[in-house]
């Protein structure tokens, strides 16, 4: 399971998440209470929600602050990254 779960976070946190809810979808739902916020989550932060499925939807006290934010750092990393990256093709720009 381990194995399996790894390979899960090396093709994505979407693809994770969309691999969880169908294995168990009992756990999900019992985690996220409408649908609204589990979809925003995976379109706009894919890594904080998985974090937080992992979590247990237990009160986040503690340390569990620590993960989630080093989740929520991960996908904005992943956004400023992309735009860092393409920063050459807008036009007039240089670098």
């Amino acid at each position: 399971m381990c194995c399996f779960f790894t390979t899960l976070l090396l093709l994505g946190p979407r693809f994770a998440v969309l691999i969880w809810w169908l294995i168990r979808p009992v756990y999900f739902n019992a985690v996220f209470t409408t649908w609204i916020w589990p979809l925003l989550g995976i379109i706009f932060l894919p890594w904080t929600t998985l974090m937080y499925l992992i979590l247990g939807g237990t009160p986040i006290v503690g340390f569990d602050w620590v993960w989630l934010g080093l989740a929520l750092a991960a996908d904005l990393a992943s956004y400023g990254g992309g735009a860092y990256g393409n920063r050459d093709r807008i036009p007039g720009t240089s670098s």
